[in-house]
């Protein structure tokens, strides 16, 4: 049987495509472009969380809720880049551990929702989906699902991805350029000033490693990888490609891919997509999983056991992720699965502002990887990473943190998507607190 050959099973939040005809002249299209990563890179992505799951690393992921066309502007893409550097300077000089990066960046155009439609002042439209499905304006004819675009998510993928590669391989990166990436509105925040401490500890070291005729290649670039929830199937199906190496499915739109909440059915369609690929996989834990259905989860989709394969995201909230996440761990744990277990903190602590728009806490976000944190170091296992909502820019979506944004102050710089996200400010003093967390020491606060 074709490796490409898809078997017919349930998929949840699919696109209700008004014409098929399209959709597979799209598709057709879609199966003669040009990979977007390339199966080496996601081996050896592979290999850097095996690292991790071994705690020889740390794993930082970290972007927007949902990416659209409009925002893979140049400025917009370098001021996410900086932020997931930032952070990971400040852990891998903090921790002394090698940072995994990885963005959510070049394929987040496919949201999943609560509800197929939506209703505002008695019109009911189709939910927005993405921008890679339909439009995010309340319009009749931008919300009905055109497969053109996904055309588009593949082109704006490339486009920012060649941009990534361009900042983190040719000079932007360089450790050289600490300070730089300071020189804006977070530097006058107590999470900025910390930065910039550490920044001159670093310029003293490489000043000291110069001196003595050292100047490593690593100092001048960085890895960078690009991850996504593989969503709408259509799209992912046909980034599939066989290696020319192995003969092994590699899903080409990004090295690392992972199966939601919504979506991750032992017996649907995701799940079976992720079990076929080659790509290391992810899947989001909330706090419904049950130990037995995690370890049933890590048998479909690892049954070969290889280090770095899968990785569980857990998102359970501050309020449930010491009581949930335990018997997860300890049960997966007992079974001889070594996965890596990562904190994504944003998605179980979402609520309604007093503004009515949707907001998150940061002491929420921080007490819930605290949590994370503490479950592991009880069960003697590897805190591997987290998985960050945020964004490079000045918002204000989130409510406290070292700009002390206030429930009233959200909706002044509201400009997600879909989800609030962690502004450059509140993004760097998670870092600083997660260190912390990594060196088993109170978290020391900035404010």
């Amino acid at each position: 049987m074709d490796i490409l050959t898809w078997p017919d099973l349930p998929a949840a939040q699919q696109p209700q495509w008004p014409d098929q005809t399209a959709l597979e002249g799209v598709l057709t299209q879609l199966r003669t472009l040009p990979p977007l990563v390339f199966a080496g890179e996601c081996d050896q992505l592979q290999n850097r969380l095996a690292a991790a799951s071994r705690g020889e690393a740390f794993v930082l992921m970290g972007g927007d809720c949902a990416e659209t066309f409009d925002g893979a502007t140049a400025d917009a893409i370098r001021a996410k880049l900086k932020t997931v550097l930032q952070m990971a300077i400040v852990l891998t000089y903090g921790a002394s551990l090698p940072v995994v990066k990885v963005g959510r960046m070049a394929g987040q155009y496919f949201k999943p929702r609560s509800k197929p439609v939506e209703l505002r002042d008695g019109v009911e439209l189709p939910s927005y989906f993405g921008d890679g499905v339909n439009t995010l304006e309340f319009d009749a004819q931008g919300r009905i699902p055109d497969p053109t675009r996904l055309l588009r998510s593949y082109q704006t993928a490339s486009s920012t991805l060649n941009l990534v590669r361009a900042f983190t391989q040719g000079g932007y990166a360089d450790l050289r350029e600490v300070h730089s990436w300071n020189q804006d509105f977070v530097a006058e925040t107590p999470a900025g000033n910390r930065y910039e401490q550490v920044a001159g500890e670093i310029d003293r070291a490489l000043a000291f490693m110069a001196a003595c005729g050292a100047d490593p290649d690593e100092f001048k670039r960085v890895e960078f990888y690009s991850g996504h929830e593989a969503l709408v199937l259509d799209y992912e199906k046909a980034m599939t490609r066989i290696d020319s190496r192995t003969g092994n499915p590699y899903d080409v739109s990004g090295h690392f891919i992972w199966v939601g909440e919504r979506t991750r059915q032992l017996d649907g369609a995701h799940v079976d997509f992720a079990a076929r690929i080659h790509n290391p996989i992810g899947v989001k834990l909330g706090p419904t999983t049950s130990p037995e259905a995690a370890v049933e989860m890590a048998e479909l989709l690892n049954p070969n056991r290889i280090d770095g394969r899968l990785t569980f995201i857990s998102r359970m909230g501050a309020g449930v992720v010491r009581e949930a996440l335990a018997p997860i761990v300890e049960k997966v744990e007992a079974s001889g699965h070594r996965v890596l277990w990562i904190c994504d903190p944003m998605h179980g602590n979402t609520r309604e502002g007093s503004t009515g728009h949707k907001t998150r806490s940061y002491d929420d976000v921080a007490d819930e990887v605290l949590g994370f944190f503490q479950v592991h170091k009880a069960l003697g296992t590897v805190p591997g990473g987290i998985h960050v909502e945020l964004t490079g820019d000045d918002v204000t979506e989130c409510v406290g943190g070292t700009l002390g944004v206030t429930e009233d102050q959200v909706g002044d710089r509201y400009e997600t998507a879909c989800d609030p996200r962690l502004n450059r400010a509140q993004s760097l003093e998670l870092a600083f607190d997660v260190a912390d967390y990594l060196l088993d020491r109170p978290r020391s606060g900035l404010r």
